[in-house]
């Protein structure tokens, strides 16, 4: 009913210790506040917010043209709606090392529990397309100082991403992500690695927790759970993948529309009322007012 219960410094603390566990933590990406909670129904560890799906929701291109308050407002909205920790794809910050500091408490205050800052230059693009560029190392290490020095919650967590793979090679990703964790990263994401012995190596070059980014359609294979824990990754996403399967379902309703002139021959696909009303918790308001509630809904 309504939001949390949980506090977002509880949330930051459960999910410190969950990383600490040695256990491989699987976040999908929620497109909005429902699919989160759907995301925590089901019993997924945490729930993550991709900047990839907060342009698209807008119509727009992943190319760091979404604001601060854009992103913060929407993450707010989001991770307030489940008990499970969201972490936030901050981009490049939104600006120059002061604007990453600001970012940091900007997410603190709109209840994340962490978030993570890429070293590409601005206009950044997504992660798995080619002709990425990234900053020089300092600009990098820059970036992540601020942000570490901006946290007020030593519970958040500051992860830095690295591009530098596609760029660079592999070698340069471990140099950099060696860096970044000196730098006073807790974690780090090593972006579009193209094999599991990538995500190996980089396992044995730092000792933070480690994120995987199964994004479909891009440049890494797409592994499995028990495969990543294998190689002693601590934490993986599917940043974009109910976006899509919501949008191609869509596209497809869409087109029964058009074919059959009603949407009867989906009824079967869609979430039933029933079981939006049971996610949404309606009976649950009968605690303000018991005329809310008083109705059967037949499956």
């Amino acid at each position: 009913m309504l939001y949390a219960q949980k506090t977002p410094a509880d949330k930051r603390a459960d999910f410190r210790a969950a990383l600490a566990s040695g256990e491989l933590l699987r976040f999908p990406g929620a497109f909005n506040p429902l699919s989160a909670r759907l995301i925590e129904q089901k019993g997924f560890d945490g729930v993550y917010i991709s900047g990839a799906v907060l342009s698209a929701d807008l119509g727009l291109p992943d190319i760091g043209l979404t604001t601060l308050t854009e992103v913060a407002g929407r993450a707010k909205q989001i991770a307030r709606m489940t008990e499970l920790p969201a972490i936030v794809d901050a981009d490049t910050g939104f600006g120059e090392p002061m604007n990453v500091a600001r970012s940091v408490q900007e997410m603190e205050d709109a209840g994340l529990a962490g978030l993570h800052i890429e070293d590409q230059v601005n206009p950044k693009r997504c992660g798995h397309l080619d002709g990425k560029q990234v900053v020089d190392q300092g600009t990098a290490l820059q970036r992540i100082r601020a942000a570490v020095d901006a946290r007020r919650d030593p519970n958040f967590l500051i992860m830095a991403r690295t591009d530098i793979r596609a760029v660079d090679g592999l070698d340069a990703a471990i140099d950099r992500a060696k860096a970044l964790v000196d730098a006073g990263a807790d974690a780090i994401f090593p972006e579009a690695m193209a094999d599991l012995d990538e995500f190996a190596a980089v396992r044995g070059a730092v000792d933070v927790p480690l994120l995987a980014n199964m994004t479909e359609f891009g440049k890494s294979d797409l592994f499995t759970v028990q495969q990543l824990a294998d190689v002693g990754m601590n934490l993986v996403i599917w940043p974009v993948s109910l976006l899509r399967l919501a949008m191609g379902a869509a596209m497809r309703g869409l087109d029964e529309l058009t074919d059959a002139g009603s949407f009867t021959g989906k009824l079967g696909e869609m979430q039933h009322r029933s079981e939006l009303y049971e996610l949404i918790d309606y009976e649950g308001y009968n605690h303000f007012d018991t005329s809310i509630f008083n109705f059967t809904v037949a499956r």
